[in-house]
């Protein structure tokens, strides 16, 4: 089978979506598919390549404008590249219009990865579009099926939805060096929270932070933060974390490489996930903390993070921007080491459903459903 994804970044581009898409098309390339990524390339110039038997089409970048690059040979690389499925993987405005310009009579899939949030006066403009790609499009992936009920356009096309969780290399955060897990926890302490992810304004972090404060203000509990990832706020937040007091408390590692990050999950107590808006749709680093037999604490945001973690199963899930919450299920955790071991073998047990392999046995199902109804 022809695969084509259609997205605007891939690695060593770093996010959630791009982290997706690169372990989908590998894993299909791996079971003997033609699998093609299409996005744009950070220079001026059009550059085409190989990448774990993926082929890798980055179109010249012209501008970026509000998240969102532009790039005329995008355009004409999606009227040239040949596929039996395109997928597209939202929100990307540019690969939607190629779509509906150059993808007539191909079958589409789009997995739906999160609602446009922040950028109001951009969604004013695009929500016909938006409207007439879900309409053109064959299948609707969603990660969860809260986001389906909770997103406002998805629920106009309930019918052609389906639910397929983000994957998760399950095997590769279920295990760690042991040297590394003792030497990452005498670096930083115990008890120790950790947070991982892109550096983003919905991260919730300056929650986190003054959760932190009160912990240090109301228990006698002394625990560090770990935070992993950069991002565009990651100056703001090592600032305000300063100004806040928290040196000694709370560490910005910045970006770690892949090799080293199933250590942290397990040299950590709990992992925190603060998100404070709707852009954060699913929270992959749920689940690798999961596989590495880690409690959560979350919040709740109308999307698939509560979905993930399990209320009083595999951890908390208080509302969202609200510190003393936070500060209430990181203490509740932290001093209760059996309830903590508990809902870490649970939360051990639930991670499995979420494995890369069954996600990419679910993605090409339906690929095939699809080619099959149009004979």
């Amino acid at each position: 089978m022809r695969i084509l994804h259609v997205y605007k970044d891939y690695h060593p581009v770093i996010g959630g979506i791009e982290n997706h898409i690169r372990m989908l098309a590998r894993e299909q390339a791996r079971r003997g598919h033609q699998v093609t990524v299409l996005v744009t390339s950070l220079t001026c110039r059009t550059e085409v390549g190989e990448m774990e038997g993926v082929r890798v089409v980055k179109a010249a970048r012209l501008a970026h404008v509000a998240s969102t690059p532009l790039s005329l040979a995008f355009f004409i690389q999606m009227g040239r590249l040949p596929a039996d499925v395109a997928h597209l993987h939202f929100p990307y405005p540019p690969g939607e219009v190629a779509n509906l310009l150059f993808g007539k009579g191909r079958p589409t899939v789009i997995t739906y990865h999160s609602d446009v949030v922040r950028q109001k006066l951009i969604l004013f403009f695009y929500r016909p579009l938006l409207m007439k790609a879900l309409a053109y499009a064959d299948r609707i992936i969603a990660t969860s099926p809260y986001y389906i009920e909770s997103s406002p356009f998805l629920r106009s096309f309930r019918e052609k939805c389906v639910v397929i969780p983000l994957g998760v290399e399950i095997e590769r955060f279920a295990q760690a060096d042991e040297g590394e897990v003792e030497a990452i926890r005498r670096r930083y302490g115990a008890p120790l929270l950790l947070f991982v992810g892109k550096l983003r304004y919905y991260k919730g972090i300056p929650y986190l932070l003054e959760a932190m404060r009160t912990l240090e203000r109301t228990s006698e509990l002394d625990a560090r933060l770990v935070i992993v990832g950069s991002g565009p706020m990651e100056d703001a937040w090592r600032k305000m974390a300063q100004e806040m007091g928290l040196e000694g408390r709370v560490f910005f590692t910045g970006q770690v490489e892949d090799e080293v990050l199933p250590a942290f999950y397990h040299a950590c107590d709990l992992f925190v996930l603060p998100a404070s808006h709707r852009s954060e749709a699913f929270g992959t680093v749920q689940v690798e903390a999961m596989a590495a037999g880690k409690p959560v604490v979350s919040t709740e945001v109308g999307t698939g993070t509560s979905w993930v973690n399990r209320h009083g199963e595999t951890g908390l899930v208080v509302p969202a921007r609200d510190p003393h919450a936070l500060a209430e299920a990181i203490k509740t955790l932290l001093e209760d080491e059996t309830l903590r071991r508990e809902m870490g073998a649970r939360a051990r047990q639930h991670a499995r459903q979420f494995s890369l392999g069954k996600m990419v046995d679910r993605v090409l199902r339906l690929y095939e459903e699809i080619l099959s109804a149009i004979g």
